[in-house]
């Protein structure tokens, strides 16, 4: 029997603490609640599928950018390959003979209404000659391989002189897509037919495709930075836009975790069964941000965005890149929401948020943004011109992470914004005062619905300041008039009479103004020991031969008549012009010979006349100065300077008014050789790289504004769903249709203006630190006038969008309840 004192001791004693939690127990906690939130999300009945179900829309939009921006590597790597591998391998015209593999081919390449037409001239010569990629054989004589792109071209009804240029050709089939950049592309496989073994065709021997190119030299660190900014200014609203999507109904969410506060849950398990929640619906919108991806890049070759197209394949993300999305997706919903719980007091009675809200702190919103900006000041300059650039380099992770912070920092301080501006707002009409209080009591979320359209802003101005201020240093003059020719063309056949045929075909085609053709070559002073110049370099004049018309694009001539030659001498501003200036003094001397093929064995001299005139030359139409020895075709067998290398050009001006006469004069000059070189006049050239970034931006900014509107739409939806109860009974109660409307335009306008505010401010700010870490001047501070618009527009476009439903919602039956 137990003593009294025993059970008294006992009855004293305190109860033993609670075992301490392990790893083990605390992970198995997270799992249990995770699941159960997940449970909550699947399993809620209509109610709950559909607030799963647009959650899972706006992120699987936002995914699938992701997904798309990933995917860039592929497209690019692919387009390489492809590339790559229908470039012909040449060979000898020797080691041709022996191969069963040789065949004739040529660029055949032109131009047609600003828009390229590739191609090659193929004519095979041994039996085994192989096709290149896209093809199951070569074209024979008078036949061509088109794109698909082509083809609905050729066969369209408003492209007859396209029709003209091809018509030598018979159509025997189409290239796949093994052999086309992209799908859009216009290009053509050709066998020229006789055209293809005449003297005075330019094909080459070859004898297999795929020569790889080295042509990925190391890239402007300008055009690195600007590349950079690209990618942080659409992934940026992307990931913003992701972070608000988990947080789509959390009025209604809050009252259901009061109720399991209700039921027996604690603070620390209702947040995680709050963030399971989300997480089933990341995990859903990955789902669907896959099947978009397979869906939507099967219509990808239909659809070009600034002029490129990619193939369903291009469309791959990197395995890595994608697999660092599908993990960090629902890892950033999970910590979204439970950073979003943080502030929040959820009670077995009510949630605090449902009470005055305490306000918003603005101090570390603008430490963030602050800290961007110096992030990128505190990084080096870039040199001005780009031969100083060279030597440099640019820290890609410092320029994103200050760019990422800044911009982040931008979206943080618009709800603070929002906050202090609707809390001084007083009076007005109805639909002014209910967006005003409905904005009152939870400006946050609007803020949040437009904090992408803001970042997007924010970073475009940015970005249009950045690459503003470069424009120069990747654009050059070429020097060419485009007044005095529009077109020329070049062939490496040295003929005479190859000049007379293409300006006789010239000449007849409908809208041509004038045409000027010319043999160039070179010559030396002849013998083994020949004058070299302070390098060492043998003296060399260069010799024109044309009629005089010609001879008079590039020397002023006081008389001509055919038979006479001129030695012109250009303007020296340069040693090197000076130098120019001398050889041709020193070389073609009165009544001396010089060899005018001089890299052949045994040379070919001739004898400069003993009555050439000397001339002062003159800037030709290709921005030359006029040199050197100036030939009629009765002094001199222009063939003789085919032996030592030289081409036969020509000049076509063509009616300005006419907008298809060079596009008739090139059919022209292709009729008598299609595999001659042309080109267009034009007074500056582009560089190639910079103006694809500037496309690269042009089309990521499109499909960006698109997603965002359309998560965006997502949104609104969303809050008109959360607030069916609330707008029914206030149309039950009387409040006019319009009023409502007017209520939600108010209600989007005033977060837009006071983001596009924010957006103008530090995307100014944003770019005029960039402009400065790259060593320029900012050249237009109002660039941001039609981004703004073009936001303003997106965000009205999209509460239009929603007006239908929520017509819908006014109903009377969106009084009923469970």
């Amino acid at each position: 029997m137990t003593s009294p004192l025993t059970l008294d001791r006992h009855a004293d004693a305190a109860p033993p603490p609670p075992p301490e939690p392990t790893a083990t127990g605390r992970l198995a906690t997270w799992a249990r609640d995770l699941l159960l939130g997940v449970r909550f999300a699947v399993s809620g009945g209509r109610e709950g599928w559909t607030r799963t179900a647009l959650t899972a829309v706006g992120i699987g939009l936002g995914v699938l950018l992701l997904f798309l921006a990933s995917s860039v590597p592929t497209f690019l790597q692919q387009q390489d390959e492809r590339l790559d591998a229908r470039r012909p391998t040449k060979l000898s015209a020797t080691a041709a003979k022996e191969s069963p593999r040789a065949f004739l081919v040529s660029d055949g390449s032109s131009e047609y209404q600003d828009v390229t037409i590739g191609g090659f001239l193929v004519a095979p010569q041994g039996k085994e000659a192989s096709p290149p990629p896209g093809l199951g054989r070569l074209p024979e004589a008078g036949e061509m391989f088109v794109s698909p792109a082509l083809h609905d071209r050729l066969h369209g009804s408003g492209d007859a002189v396209l029709k003209a240029r091809f018509a030598r050709y018979k159509e025997v089939g189409t290239i796949g897509d093994a052999g086309l950049d992209e799908p859009r592309e216009l290009y053509f496989y050709g066998n020229p037919g006789d055209l293809a073994t005449k003297p005075h065709s330019d094909l080459q021997h070859a004898n297999g495709w795929g020569k790889r190119l080295n042509l990925h030299d190391k890239m402007d660190p300008l055009l690195v930075a600007i590349i950079v900014m690209i990618c942080v200014v659409l992934l940026i609203p992307v990931v913003l836009f992701i972070g608000t999507a988990v947080r789509f109904g959390g009025e209604r969410r809050d009252r259901r975790l009061a109720a399991l506060r209700l039921v027996g849950s604690d603070a620390a398990g209702t947040r995680r069964i709050a963030a399971g929640e989300a997480l089933a619906a990341a995990v859903l919108g990955i789902v669907l941000g896959v099947v978009f991806l397979l869906v939507g890049r099967e219509f990808a070759p239909y659809v070009s965005v600034v002029g490129t197209s990619a193939f369903p394949g291009d469309l791959t993300p990197v395995p890595w890149l994608g697999l660092l999305v599908v993990l960090a997706v629902p890892v950033c919903a999970v910590a979204v929401t439970l950073f979003s719980l943080r502030a929040v007091s959820i009670e077995p009675l009510g949630v605090f948020r449902q009470s005055a809200p305490r306000r918003r702190r603005v101090w570390w919103r603008l430490v963030i943004t602050l800290l961007g900006l110096a992030l990128l000041l505190s990084d080096e300059r870039l040199r001005e011109t780009p031969a100083e650039r060279e030597a440099q380099s640019v820290d890609p992770f410092r320029l994103a992470g200050g760019a990422s912070l800044a911009l982040i920092g931008l979206a943080t301080l618009l709800p603070w914004l929002v906050e202090f501006v609707v809390r001084r707002l007083r009076g007005g009409s109805v639909p002014w005062q209910l967006a005003v209080r409905r904005l009152q009591l939870s400006g946050g979320t609007a803020a949040r619905a437009v904090g992408g359209i803001t970042v997007a802003v924010a970073g475009a101005v940015a970005l249009q300041m950045m690459v503003g201020s470069v424009g120069d240093d990747f654009q050059r003059m070429t020097g060419q008039d485009p007044t005095r020719a529009t077109l020329g063309v070049s062939s490496s056949i040295t003929d005479w009479k190859l000049a007379e045929q293409f300006r006789a075909a010239a000449v007849k085609a409908p809208g041509v103004d004038r045409v000027t053709a010319e043999v160039t070559g070179y010559a030396k002073t002849p013998g083994p020991k020949r004058k070299v110049d302070k390098d060492g370099e043998p003296l060399t004049v260069w010799i024109t031969v044309g009629d005089c018309a010609t001879l008079r694009e590039k020397a002023k001539l006081p008389t001509c008549a055919d038979g006479d030659v001129f030695r012109a001498r250009q303007t020296a501003h340069e040693e090197w012009e000076k130098d120019i200036n001398t050889q041709t003094w020193q070389v073609a001397r009165a009544g001396q010979e010089i060899d005018v093929a001089p890299d052949t064995k045994h040379g070919q001299l001739w004898r400069v006349p003993r009555d050439v005139r000397d001339v002062k030359g003159i800037r030709t139409p290709e921005g030359d100065e006029g040199s050197g020895l100036l030939v009629t075709p009765g002094a001199i067998d222009a063939s003789i300077l085919g032996k030592g290398g030289g081409s036969t050009s020509l000049r076509v001006k063509v009616d300005k008014d006419d907008a298809q006469a060079i596009d008739r004069a090139r059919n022209a000059v292709m009729a008598v050789d299609p595999s001659v070189r042309m080109w267009a006049y034009t007074s500056s050239h582009r560089d190639s790289t910079y103006a694809s970034v500037r496309h690269g931006l042009a089309g990521g900014a499109i499909l960006t504004t698109l997603l965002i509107g359309a998560s965006l739409l997502v949104s609104l939806l969303e809050q008109l769903r959360e607030r069916k109860r609330l707008l029914a009974a206030l149309a039950a109660f009387g409040t006019r249709r319009s009023s409502l409307a007017w209520s939600l335009l108010w209600q989007t306008a005033i977060p837009v203006v006071l983001g596009l505010c924010v957006a103008t401010a530090g995307g100014l700010a944003l770019g005029w630190t960039l402009v400065r870490l790259i060593n320029k001047h900012v050249v237009d501070w109002f660039v941001f006038l039609p981004l703004v618009a073009a936001g303003a527009g997106t965000m009205l476009l999209v509460t239009l969008l929603t007006l239908p439903a929520l017509h819908r919602t006014m109903r009377a039956a969106g009084l009923r309840t469970e």
